[in-house]
């Protein structure tokens, strides 16, 4: 921003200077107004007006026009000669930016002067900043964020996915004290990729903050490569240093190896592998008791003077850490440059004033832009007119001032250069500058010496300024009045008068001013220095100052004590302007270490304010908007790399620490501080052994914007215990529990090391054990032991390591003991598996008791199959007095399959809905329930997003995979929106794009036109796809609610009327279509469609009964078909008459009973629309009363379990294990009312050979291999091939789930995805691959695998291939297992894969009857 100097005199005045100068020596009257250019609103601003030689009282007035009106500023008589002044003003907030107008009058006996110019006026910026707890955010993590405003008015937040496609949105956001937090759920599968967060300030300015979504893993440490960022080409020798750190700050013990690179420009040849590509230097070394290894590599190698390589050189440092074998890379890079030296100016002005020297600094650096000391500069004027040598300091620069000059020239060393093809050849930079005479009419000067330090805030400086003054200007009276001013971000901060004293004979001469440096002028002041001579000339001159990066409110904040245990309590006390508002957020160290961004600093919110405030306007006329969200940073994660460990330990915290909580966001807070200026936070310090990185910023009305340097507390222990064991294991397998103590005290400690017994396993030592292990500085010691699991489910393995104190020495060394810390205690758990597969089955039942029968009965006998595995079965009877109960429990997990794809997504947020609704309209929507469903709702919101297409449809994988928009899915997800936005934001566009598509699908006839494929094909028999289409979409319109009338909906009606008075219809559509009608009030019609059946059945499929261990239950499409009868029956207008509803129990009843233990269905489809009936169903009969029923549960021992259910206890899942398996149970009803009763039988059977309608070959290569010590030398390919040859064109949905033999995981970067293949995903130990539909031909697919972890006697894992919607026939099993475990002669090398291969195909069956899931081996 620039400031009006204008000065102006009167005509007559003028005519009369002209005279004067002529004969007598008398000042003519000046005035001069200074204001700037660019006035903010709602800002305080000053306008200064200056006056001199008045010989008169005058009226000096000062008005603004703006908007219409006219504002006086000033209004006052003047009677001084001279007079200096500054107005202070505001100028209301507009609409836009706008032109005001400045009048300035002087008004007396005989001067009067009027001039009028014009300001650009725009809206204050508001300093706005979006802070996260993390840069990085893995799937289903929670984003915390904060908004920090430094005005008062706030307007809506956005977030937007790498989409673009809104996923929430706050309206009406109130800051408190310019600060509010918020936060934001992912899914667990979200969209990966850069995310936004846009802050609408105003209709025309929003500020944008990024942070990204990625699979992760905290790095346990890093691996810092050290090197020159550049050398030179004459350089003989390059430093190289590895090093790794802990992110808790100790070295990492291990082995480096380190590669050294100077690639070719171009590859030569392709047949020689990497040597064509670089020349390396590469060594292997152990790392130093610091943990980094350090060489001087010889350059010769690189050539760094030849042609034909790239100009850098790139080191990679690899290290493996010792017992783990974990391995981490770090990189660096370093330029080569031909420059040898070079000269630049700094600080130099473009213009030089004769009479007063030219200032001015020369910095000299080498090729590496390294400062040289100590070297002489000469520095000359137009060639040999002036010559000044001047030397270099520690940084390379050198100040110097020429009394005279019009041409510089710095050159150093000049050196001839020559040049060569082949050969690059060093070069010296010199420097030229031309600068020009200043001009002034009298050759007079003034001239601010600048400075090259950064002015300290809270110190003011002296300026020093020079000035060379002719007697025109000096006058009699030998007196001049320096006016000077201070301008920072945009506005006029001090204006002042120094009188300066000048001798006629002295024309050259220096004074000082004394500038205060506070925060109000930071980063940068302009400093102005003039006066006015008689003649009406102005002399001046303007400097601008580097200030320290500062704020007005003062904040600091501290741990104390600054290191502690993990588990135990530290206390963060913070100290700020009194009665501020603080925010306060503490991550783990390892978390910035990831993406170390740009931070919210000092420095980084001066910069802000400088880009908003320093706008270049050059005169007052309105221009475009700058598009300053662009530029205004966000700044978050405050890093600081400091790996100095803290000595001092307090004393008075818990002797043993049991670690079990490790997050990575540990404070994320706002504290209040009280009138004194202080608060105090007493906080755990969470288990983590790392280093948490705090800072706080804090907002006061009074004092404005503070921001605490980044504090650090250290959780440590002086010895710690780490464990090492797989994921899981299967029962029979062996495993080595791994302890490895660390001792990171600077003496010996004597350790004992115990297992906690158990009865749950059986464990023996590896080696000798011994009763205590003596471990000195930077040691460790790894305690094993052989482990056999022997029970199933969550096993616990608790391992304590304890310093003793005794006096049994080390050696040597002496031993001593902690005073804290003293014992360490690691809890983890660990998966046992039963072998085989697990099968499940569900007995459902609803028992009504009323006054004529006081008590009913129910008997369940619970059989299991001979090929049982042994151990393997557990069953559980649950009670409910809610239709909707178990539903409500398991609304993330009502079905036990992958949620992968667009439509199995909608089973995670339909059902939601649902709940919702029938709790609201029952009256029982708690808080708890609420707020669980409406989070689902939100991740549910979010996920589907990643199936949306441009053009507004849905498809089952998204656009990234080539598919077309899909009616049917599109429709599902538009009505569901619609019926979402009660209790969460929708974007109102999604729906609007979805409408928009469908009605494009819509045919001359009503009908639509299908697109995409229908995944379900068990519904494709006899079924006319567009008739049962153009029903569903019908149902979906009028849900959303659209009304009849519409002109979609109407001509919807027409089709499905012309077909349902047409031919006979698949029973699937006449479902679809009495649903359709009773929503649309066509009664008699609704009427004609219903049969009367209770169950509908695909037509030609029998019932199939019920084994002694299997209860049938119905396939996906018949419970769809019999929920939309459900629903149909219970639309009608008005409503249901009892007879309706009488039929509809029986409906209710019989599909309750297919319901899984989780309250889900089969598959998707049916789980959604029996819950959606089922919930109608429910909260039409639901009836408020006090009644209370009573179940007590028998076996034919001695166990009896009872139960009560009431109106307060409606909704809770009471649910008991049931004690004997197999055996017989009875179950008695008595009191008022219904209840739901499940029992839930699971057990695991052995695979046995039976007919399945797939085929599965598997191959493993090499088919022998020799184990190894290295905990990743074993490792497996595996490739599988699949093909449907069923009795339809193609197949449903396929899935493929791999099961990972114990102790292996899957390599993720193998598992890439061939075209047929729609999505793969990828879990610790599973991996699971999607096939949206499968023709005749062969599929193909394959990865790798790799041991992580060695498990002994290995027992067979699974590949289960089944239909998604028909999972009971359509279904297959395969054991595979590896070579290792099994006795070979022959050896084979370690490091090389075995290849697994499977062959699939799907085979023509039909729908044979069936009790559980067809396996094959």
């Amino acid at each position: 921003r620039f400031l009006y100097l204008i000065l102006h005199l009167s005509e007559e005045v003028l005519l009369h200077f002209v005279f004067l100068k002529v004969s007598v020596n008398v000042f003519t009257w000046q005035y001069m107004v200074l204001l700037p250019f660019l006035i903010h609103t709602d800002a305080p601003e000053k306008v200064c007006v200056q006056l001199t030689h008045l010989n008169e009282s005058v009226t000096l007035s000062a008005t603004l026009e703006y908007q219409g009106e006219n504002r006086s500023l000033i209004d006052d008589v003047v009677s001084e000669k001279d007079i200096f002044t500054c107005i202070p003003f505001s100028v209301p907030k507009s609409n836009s930016t706008s032109v005001a107008f400045l009048t300035v009058m002087v008004k007396g006996e005989t001067l009067q002067f009027r001039s009028r110019k014009s300001v650009l006026v725009k809206n204050s910026e508001s300093l706005v900043f979006v802070q996260t707890d993390k840069p990085i955010y893995k799937p289903g993590q929670t984003v915390l964020f904060r908004i920090v405003s430094l005005d008062k008015d706030f307007h809506p937040l956005n977030e937007k996915d790498p989409q673009r496609n809104r996923i929430y949105q706050w309206q009406g956001v109130e800051l408190e004290t310019g600060l509010i937090e918020l936060s934001f759920p992912l899914t667990s599968d979200p969209m990966q990729g850069s995310y936004k967060i846009v802050v609408q300030k105003s209709v025309t300015s929003h500020v944008e903050h990024s942070f990204s979504v990625e699979e992760y893993v905290l790095p346990k440490y890093e691996v810092l490569v050290k090197l020159p960022k550049m050398i030179t080409i004459e350089d003989k020798e390059l430093p190289v240093s590895v090093c790794g750190l802990y992110t808790y700050g100790k070295p990492v013990p291990g082995l480096v190896n380190v590669q050294v690179c100077r690639k070719f420009s171009h590859s030569g040849s392709h047949c020689y592998g990497k040597d064509s590509e670089a020349v390396c230097e590469e060594f292997v070394r152990r790392v130093n008791a610091r943990g980094c290894v350090s060489d001087v590599v010889r350059t010769k190698i690189f050539q760094l003077q030849r042609r034909g390589y790239k100009m850098n050189i790139e080191v990679q440092g690899k290290i493996t850490e010792d017992g783990t074998g974990i391995e981490m890379v770090g990189t660096g890079s370093c330029e080569i440059t031909s420059v040898m030296s070079k000269v630049s100016f700094h600080l130099l002005d473009s213009y030089y004033r004769p009479g007063i020297p030219l200032f001015g600094m020369v910095k000299l650096v080498d090729g590496t832009d390294a400062p040289i000391a100590n070297e002489t500069i000469r520095v000359s004027v137009n060639g040999e007119s002036y010559k000044g040598n001047y030397t270099t300091d520690e940084q390379g620069q050198s100040w110097f001032s020429i009394d005279t000059t019009t041409f510089t020239e710095a050159e150093h060393k000049p050196e001839l250069n020559c040049y060569d093809s082949d050969w690059i050849t060093p070069s010296y930079e010199h420097a030229l500058r031309s600068i020009s005479r200043f001009y002034s009419p009298s050759n007079s000067f003034l001239k601010i010496e600048p400075k090259s330090e950064t002015l300290s805030c809270g110190f003011p400086t002296e300026i020093r300024v020079h000035y060379v003054f002719t007697p025109d200007v000096i006058g009699e009276q030998r007196k001049i009045v320096i006016y000077y001013l201070v301008m920072a971000k945009g506005s006029i901060m001090l204006a002042d008068t120094h009188d300066l004293t000048v001798n006629p004979g002295d024309a050259y001469g220096i004074f000082q001013l004394t500038l205060p440096v506070e925060a109000t002028i930071a980063p940068k002041a302009r400093m102005l220095v003039y006066t006015t001579s008689p003649s009406g000339e102005v002399i001046a001159s303007s400097a601008d100052f580097q200030v320290e990066s500062c704020l007005p409110s003062k904040v600091s904040l501290s741990f104390v004590p600054k290191e502690g245990l993990p588990a135990s309590n530290t206390r963060l006390q913070l100290h700020s302007s009194p009665r501020s508002l603080c925010a306060i957020r503490a991550v783990d160290k390892s978390v910035i270490l990831m993406k170390p961004e740009d931070e919210l600093s000092h420095r980084s919110v001066s910069l802000v304010h400088l880009f908003l405030t320093y706008s270049k306007i050059h005169k007052p006329e309105v221009c475009p908007r700058y598009t300053v969200h662009m530029m205004e940073r966000n700044y978050m994660h405050l890093y600081d790399s400091d790996y100095a460990m803290m000595e001092e330990m307090d004393a008075g915290h818990p002797v043993e620490t049991i670690r079990k909580y490790f997050p990575e966001t540990w404070i994320w807070d706002i504290v209040s501080v009280n009138s004194e200026g202080n608060a105090e936070l007493d906080v755990t310090i969470p288990d983590t052994i790392t280093e948490w990185k705090a800072s706080a910023f804090c907002t006061s009305s009074d004092t404005g914007f503070g921001l605490s340097p980044t504090v650090s507390l250290r959780a440590f222990q002086p010895f710690f215990v780490e464990l090492t064991l797989p994921y899981s294991v299967v029962r029979g397998e062996a495993f080595t529990l791994k302890a490895t103590i660390f001792n990171y005290l600077t003496a010996c400690i004597r350790v004992s090391v115990s297992l906690a017994k158990s009865t749950h396993f059986l464990a023996a030592p590896v080696e000798k054990e011994e009763e205590s292990y003596c471990i000195c500085l930077n040691e460790r010691k790894t305690v094993a032991w052989a482990v056999t699991p022997k029970s199933l489910g969550q096993v616990e393995f608790s391992v304590s390591a304890e310093a003793l104190q005794n006096q049994q020495p080390c050696g040597n060394a002496i031993v001593e003991t902690p005073e804290k810390g003293r014992k360490d205690t690691v809890i983890r758990q660990l998966l046992v598996e039963p072998e085989g597969m697990e099968v499940e089955t569900t007995y459902n039942s609803v028992i009504c008791a009323s006054g004529k029968k006081k008590s009913m009965s129910e008997t369940v006998a619970l059989v299991l199959p001979e090929n049982v595995v042994d151990g393997s079965a557990r069953a559980y009877f649950s009670v409910l007095g809610d239709i909707m109960g178990t539903s409500m429990q398991n609304l993330h997990q009502l079905l036990q399959m992958p949620f992968g794809c667009g439509e199995q997504n909608m089973v995670l947020f339909a059902p939601n809905i649902y709940v919702l609704d029938y709790l609201n309209k029952t009256g029982q929507l708690s808080e708890e329930i609420k707020s669980k469903a409406i989070g689902y709702l939100v991740s549910g919101y979010q996920r589907q997003l990643n199936y949306k297409h441009w053009d507004g449809s849905y498809s089952t994988f998204g656009p990234q995979y080539g598919q077309v928009g899909n009616t049917w899915l599109t429709a599902f997800v538009l009505k569901s929106f619609a019926q979402a936005r009660p209790y969460i934001f929708i974007y109102e566009k999604h729906i609007q794009d979805a409408l928009i598509w469908l009605t494009q699908k819509q045919k001359e006839n009503g009908c639509f036109h299908s697109s995409g494929t229908l995944l379900n094909n068990a519904m494709k028999g006899g079924v006319d796809n567009e008739v049962s289409l153009t029903a569903y979409i019908t149902i979906a319109l009028l849900e959303i609610p659209l009304p009849v009338t519409h002109s979609v909906v109407r001509n919807a009606l027409f089709c499905l009327e012309t077909a349902a008075n047409g031919k006979e219809n698949h029973v699937y559509t006449k479902a679809l279509l009495a649903y359709a009608f009773a929503l649309a009030g066509m009664e008699e019609k609704r009427k004609a469609l219903l049969d009367g059946s209770v169950h509908w059945q695909r037509p030609g499929k029998e019932m199939v009964a019920d084994l002694p261990y299997y209860h049938y239950r119905a396939p996906s499409a018949e419970v769809e078909m019999t929920a939309y009868v459900l629903l149909a029956h219970l639309t009608t207008q008005p409503a249901p008459s009892q007879e309706e509803l009488s039929f509809a129990s029986l409906i209710a009843k019989w599909i309750s009973g297919q319901q899984n233990p989780n309250g889900g269905f089969s598959s998707t489809q049916d789980t959604v629309v029996a819950l959606q009936a089922l919930s109608v169903y429910g909260a039409v009969t639901y009836a408020k009363s006090g009644a209370a029923s009573q179940v007590t549960l028998r076996s034919g021992g001695d166990f009896q379990q009872d139960f009560q259910v009431d109106p307060s206890n409606r909704l809770l899942l009471q649910r008991v294990p049931l004690p004997q398996v197999p055996g017989e149970y009875s179950a008695e009803v008595s009191g008022e009312g219904c209840v739901y009763l499940q029992t839930s039988l699971r057990y695991n059977v052995q695979p046995t050979q039976e007919n399945a309608p797939f085929t599965l070959h598997v191959y493993t290569t090499p088919e022998t291999c020799e184990d190894s010590r290295t905990p990743k030398a074993l490792s497996m390919f595996a490739a599988w091939f699949l093909s449907y040859t069923g009795e339809r064109n193609v197949s449903n949905m396929v899935i493929v789930d791999v099961k990972m033999l114990s102790g292996f995981i899957p390599v993720k970067s193998s598992v890439r995805k061939p075209f047929q293949i729609q999505r793969t995903e990828v879990s610790s130990n599973h991996v699971l691959v999607y096939v949206e539909k499968l023709n005749h031909e062969t599929l193909s697919f394959s990865f790798m695998v790799e041991r992580d972890i060695p498990v002994q006697g290995l027992k067979p894992a699974q590949v289960k291939v089944y239909d998604y919607y028909e999972t009971a026939p359509h279904f297959l099993l395969w054991v595979y297992s590896h070579t290792c475990s099994k006795k070979s002669s022959s050896r084979r090398n370690p490091a090389q894969p075995l290849l697994l291969k499977w062959f699939v195909h799907f085979k023509n069956l039909g729908f044979p009857p069936s009790y559980g899931e067809r396996k094959l081996p």
